[in-house]
């Protein structure tokens, strides 16, 4: 494995492409200018990065601010110690130090927008921060911001140590780009993992392990520069300047991205070089069969930082969502490699590093008020025992009351009901399937993602929306009346709940007939 990616970069015998040479190309500009996409693998004379100069022009530099060109600003109020300012803008927030602001303008899923002035230097994981504290959000770790160009329906995760700034210093002045704030459950879960994200037929690892590798493992040889790891496999390419697509056999390495002019062959005159990620990103496709004609709806892309044109995206397909998810997760770590590790573990080892509570964390606390003094519960299994309690306390005062004016008939325990799950973050009302999956989808595919709604089928039902495997599957919740009295059952009966709070409560704790628990619901707010 090793002799074979050292050989990339030696020189082999060219030849004439014919057709597939059409896949990618195309001249930037007009003129003589003429750059295939799809070049010759790189020879030793060669600069490393003269093969891709011609396809990649621009790197982002750094912007410097001259703080000598700026006039002192004179205090108004010289009797606060400038420390003591400080203090309290570093409370709130690290990046508040900055002098040099921007306005920038952020949407949630519900298209509603915010726009806030923020330091010059800011990174995604900041914007997220700011508005979890804004919004009153719970920081479990998967907000995460969005870029999404519109007019070429494309969108990517930007990375929490991303510069906003500097994304945005790649937009064209009418591309209507946007920033969206929202939920990505599988940001890191690969991380968490591994397996399910890089099957075993995709990826082949040089190594001593003869093939048989643990999550640590395969995680390691990832994020290791002096490892090989390979995702290969077939993927759709679309050919330049036509509407056909073509499948070909795909190799992804450290060195890029290349496909096979003869069949399966790896030899490095059959390879031919496509991409690599120093100055490029790697984005999903909204709407592949739609706007691109793609044969399926599990495109991506990879498109330069600096261009925003149609021709210039090296358009891909993969037959499934797990194929898709391993070339992208693949690219991810390829471009970022260790630093991506670091935004993994970097709030956790600020919760152990800090002994006070994040400010999400400690807006709500238990406390115990059953002695003669209050007390605040540390204990989270305690905390959770308690909350139990208290909410079947709650629904035995519920039913006392509904008992003392008689017995409630089916119409009324249904109102009562109703009142119970509407407020619930996971419900969401007038929501169709197609619609539940892409909520479901933007939310990150992983093991336990739901979300109810109403049945569009049967205005009496519910639907249960739950990912797993990757895909998303459907779940009816039938009402059951029995002896005036309402319950809900996603089994037939079988087992019962008075509401709908009860049922995803008893599923988050129990898989029972469901493929598994479940773990993480879909939400959305409003900026």
């Amino acid at each position: 494995m090793s002799a074979m990616n050292d050989s990339l970069d030696e020189t082999h015998t060219s030849g004439s492409l014919g057709e597939k040479a059409a896949i990618f190309r195309g001249a930037r500009g007009s003129g003589n200018v003429v750059g295939p996409a799809f070049i010759p693998l790189r020879s030793p004379l060669q600069p490393p990065n003269a093969a891709v100069s011609a396809l990649f022009k621009g790197n982002r530099k750094g912007r410097e601010v001259d703080d000598t060109q700026m006039g002192p600003v004179p205090n108004p109020f010289p009797e606060l110690l400038p420390s003591t300012v400080s203090l309290v803008s570093e409370c709130l927030l690290p990046w508040t130090k900055t002098s040099a602001t921007q306005v920038i303008k952020v949407y949630s899923e519900d298209n509603t927008s915010r726009a806030v002035e923020v330091p010059s230097d800011i990174t995604a994981r900041d914007i997220c921060q700011l508005f979890i504290l804004k919004n009153h959000c719970i920081d479990d770790h998967s907000w995460t911001l969005f870029e999404q160009i519109p007019h070429l329906s494309i969108e990517r995760t930007i990375e929490d140590h991303e510069s906003v700034m500097e994304v945005q210093s790649g937009w064209g002045m009418d591309s209507h780009c946007c920033l969206y704030f929202r939920k990505n459950y599988a940001k890191y879960e690969f991380f968490k993992k591994p397996l399910d994200f890089f099957p075993e037929h995709m990826v082949s690892i040089s190594s001593e392990t003869n093939g048989i590798m643990n999550h640590s493992q395969l995680i390691q040889t990832f994020l290791s520069s002096s490892s090989c790891p390979e995702i290969h496999g077939y993927l759709h390419a679309k050919e330049h300047g036509r509407k056909s697509w073509k499948k070909f056999y795909f190799v992804l390495r450290r060195s890029g991205l290349y496909f096979s002019n003869k069949g399966t062959s790896k030899e490095p005159r059959h390879l031919q070089f496509i991409a690599e990620f120093s100055d490029s990103d790697v984005y999903t496709l909204l709407s592949a069969k739609k706007v691109y004609g793609a044969p399926t709806d599990f495109g991506f892309c990879v498109k330069a930082s600096k261009s925003n044109s149609a021709r210039d995206l090296k358009l891909l397909c993969a037959d499934d969502e797990q194929t898709r998810t391993c070339w992208v997760t693949a690219m991810r770590l390829f471009k970022c490699g260790m630093q991506l590790y670091q935004n993994f573990i970097q709030p956790y080892q600020k919760q152990k590093s800090s002994p006070m509570r994040s400010i999400s964390e400690n807006s709500l606390v238990a406390m115990d008020f059953s002695g003669h003094k209050s007390r605040v519960i540390e204990n989270p299994s305690e905390a959770l025992s308690v909350a139990v309690e208290e909410g079947l306390s709650w629904r035995r005062k519920s039913c006392h009351r509904l008992s003392s004016h008689g017995s409630p008939s089916a119409s009324q325990s249904s109102m009562s009901n109703i009142a119970i799950h509407v407020a619930q973050a996971w419900f969401h009302s007038k929501l169709s399937r197609d619609e539940a999956q892409k909520l479901i989808t933007q939310q990150g595919l992983i093991d336990g993602v739901f979300l109810v709604r109403d049945s569009q089928s049967n205005p009496r039902t519910f639907v249960l929306s739950l990912c797993h495997t990757q895909k998303i599957k459907h779940f009816q919740i039938v009402p059951v009346e029995e002896n005036s009295e309402l319950f809900y059952s996603l089994d037939d009966g079988h087992t019962r709940f008075t509401d709908l709070l009860q049922l995803v409560e008893f599923y988050q704790l129990n898989r029972g007939v469901l493929p598994c628990k479940l773990k993480h619901h879909c939400a959305r707010i409003t900026l």
